[in-house]
């Protein structure tokens, strides 16, 4: 297998670095009244544009409103982001929901709070894709039978999907090889042909495409459109000894991501400032549906597509993961 490319400078349990800026099982209601307390919160959240939603609510004070004093922490993935929160070092972390389910079945109180966006249940364009460098011949799902694909995080949501859209295309699936690659290496990568295909949300998708490669379409609107792409968790242990905190976070995550879903251009600058883009490629961006609302999220269908395709040996139970 091809060596997996890694965010440099990653700390906390090797996968996190700082940039800046009851016993009942339950997550706590959000409360409707201002802030009592000011709590320091650290979460991690991918380099991606979809973490515009927070750097844009950020500098509208949507976070200062509640209370939360945010400091937010580059992952890989979800996944990643586990360790930093078992150490203690994070107090959330946004991503895929496979990975909480993974650390559940594995022991770990790993719960999901809220979810963060939804990708986009059609259109011509989905918030992630599968996109092909020109020279591998890849113009279809079963092309990618044989081939060398990247996803950010391994036994997610992204090559699940991908098998399950080249399966139905008439490929085979067990033939990939799939390879861990940070969003922001795909490009060079995939340049460099070490590489044939990579999953990747924007900006990263339109570097690849705008050099002449092929965008294949997203896996999500393939296999099951609207899916989440994004969700919030934290640990059991997080929710029962910082109650108030867990209310005031969650309250401010929920406020943001609406903040976000009705300022889009507040959005799309936030993300030009943060990845160093031009404002022209933040202005092509696909968007996703930016809501803390988890009751449509598809986790369901995400793990019957699991169980499928024989990624859990035992089916992960929602009723203890999703505490929202």
């Amino acid at each position: 297998m091809k060596r997996s490319t890694l965010l440099g400078g990653l700390a906390f349990a090797a996968t996190i670095a700082l940039v800046g800026c009851t016993d009942t099982g339950a997550a706590p209601e959000p409360t409707e009244a201002g802030p009592t307390e000011t709590y320091q919160v650290r979460i991690a959240a991918l380099p991606i544009a979809e973490t515009g939603a927070i750097w844009a609510a950020l500098e509208a004070g949507i976070f200062e409103e509640h209370g939360i004093e945010l400091e937010i922490l580059p992952a890989q993935g979800g996944a990643q982001a586990i360790p930093a929160l078992i150490a203690g070092d994070i107090d959330f972390a946004i991503g895929q929901p496979m990975g909480p389910f993974r650390a559940a079945l594995g022991g770990e109180e790993v719960r999901i709070v809220s979810n963060y966006a939804n990708s986009l249940a059609s259109g011509d364009s989905d918030v992630n894709s599968v996109v092909a460098s020109a020279a591998s011949g890849i113009t279809s799902w079963a092309d990618l039978s044989g081939k060398t694909v990247s996803v950010n995080s391994l036994g997610a949501a992204g090559d699940l999907t991908i098998r399950a859209a080249v399966e139905a295309d008439g490929g085979d699936p067990s033939t990939i090889e799939f390879v861990a690659v940070a969003f922001p290496d795909v490009p060079a990568q995939i340049e460099a042909g070490t590489i044939d295909a990579a999953w990747v949300p924007d900006p990263f998708r339109g570097m690849v495409v705008g050099a002449g490669g092929t965008d294949l379409g997203g896996p999500y609107q393939a296999t099951i459109p609207g899916l989440t792409v994004l969700t919030a968790f934290t640990l059991q242990s997080v929710i029962d000894e910082q109650p108030e905190m867990v209310a005031a976070w969650t309250a401010a995550l929920a406020a943001a991501l609406e903040y976000a879903a009705a300022n889009e251009d507040a959005v799309r600058a936030a993300i030009a400032t943060n990845l160093d883009i031009p404002e022209a490629a933040a202005a092509g961006i696909t968007l996703p549906e930016f809501t803390a609302d988890l009751s449509n999220a598809g986790l369901e269908d995400l793990v019957a597509l699991a169980m499928e395709f024989a990624y859990f040996e035992t089916e992960p139970d929602l009723g203890t993961i999703v505490v929202q």
